[in-house]
Formats: C-alpha cells, sequence, structure tokens
C-alpha cells in the first residue's frame, strides 16, 4: 500500500535500478504517516560515510503531537540496507550522470519502506518527448471512448 509517491521522478530521470530500503523513523513521524501527512516530491538521496539518507521527506506533525516531542518536519532520515547493495550504490553514483532518487514510501508488514532507485538525468528533449508520448495516450484514450460512444453495438 502506497503512502507517498515521488511523481516528478519518473519525469526527470531514467530509472535504472530499484531497490527497497528501511526508514529510521521516530514515534511521531509514523503517527504522522498514518494520518497522511507526508510529501517527497522535492526528495533525493545522499551518500554520507557509507550510508543513505534521505533528504527532502517532508513529514508534517500532527497537532495532538504530546509536548515533549520536538517535531521536525524536514528532518534527515537514515535509509537502512544491506551493505552489499549500499556499496553497489556507491560504486553506480560515482559514474558521471548517476545519482539515487526516491520513488515512493510503502507500508510492509508495518514498517515504512522506501523504494529507491538508481537514475540518470533526463535531458531536455527526453522530458519533452515523455510529455508528447503522454500527451498521445492521453488523445488516444479520449480518441477510443468517443468511437465507443457514437457506434453502440445493438
Amino acid at each position: 500500500m502506497s503512502i507517498a509517491e515521488n511523481r516528478k521522478a519518473h519525469f526527470n530521470y531514467h530509472i535504472e535500478e530499484k531497490y527497497e530500503a528501511g526508514v529510521v523513523l521516530e514515534g511521531w513521524e509514523v503517527k504522522a504517516i498514518r494520518e497522511g501527512q507526508v510529501q517527497m516530491t522535492d526528495g533525493y538521496v545522499v551518500v554520507k560515510n557509507g550510508e543513505l539518507y534521505l533528504i527532502g521527506l517532508r513529514i508534517n506533525a500532527l497537532r495532538s503531537a504530546s509536548t515533549h516531542v520536538n517535531p521536525d518536519a524536514d528532518r534527515t532520515k537514515k535509509l537502512l540496507m544491506h551493505r552489499a547493495e549500499i556499496r553497489r550504490l556507491i560504486g553506480k553514483t560515482e559514474q558521471r550522470g548517476y545519482t539515487i532518487v526516491p520513488l515512493n514510501l510503502h507500508w510492509k508488514g508495518g514498517r515504512v519502506k522506501a523504494d529507491i532507485a538508481l537514475a540518470k538525468g533526463k535531458a531536455e528533449h527526453d522530458k519533452r518527448n515523455t510529455i508528447k508520448d503522454r500527451d498521445w495516450e492521453r488523445e488516444k484514450g479520449r480518441l477510443m471512448r468517443q468511437k465507443v460512444s457514437s457506434n453502440p453495438k445493438d
């Protein structure tokens, strides 16, 4: 079950490989995620000291948050993966043009997981082609619906 999705990722990047990672969260963050107070449109992953961190994942605190909790909506979250996978990702990101982007957050076994991807940035003309293809698919669907509704089968 998807919690939040990074829709810009598929538009701005060519997705090469996908991985699933655990996310280290605090209690108030899990409660806020259950209430749908999460946003990841500008999220990205950085490598620091051989570990992966998710930056730009915004979790807004609930109004009923406890008084002893200091909620920080833009806190950097650590990602949990096997060491071999992390080394592989680090090796790939050191190549020119590759980066790691979060794709979505979802529940798995009562825990929050993040799908992250090794991606390469799209050039401007690739983005235009993506827009053109999306518009053509939309127009094709519209034409098919019009054709079906104008020719009823009796």
